[in-house]
């Protein structure tokens, strides 16, 4: 499986409960924080609901 890095770029104040509980799962919990996660049908759909708070990189 493929990785990928995950920054998160904007704040996730005043995103919904179930959008910081995806950013959570997928291990950011701070701003500008970086994680590298295996590309999946469940990150990719993790990714897919918070896409306006993170970044993606190959």
């Amino acid at each position: 499986m493929a990785k990928v890095k995950v920054t998160q770029v904007k704040s996730k104040s005043g995103a919904t409960k179930r959008q910081i509980a995806n950013l959570e799962s997928l291990g950011l919990h701070k701003l500008n924080q970086t994680v590298e996660v295996e590309l999946n049908a469940v990150s990719a759909g993790m990714i897919a609901k918070v896409q306006h708070l993170v970044k993606v990189e190959e």
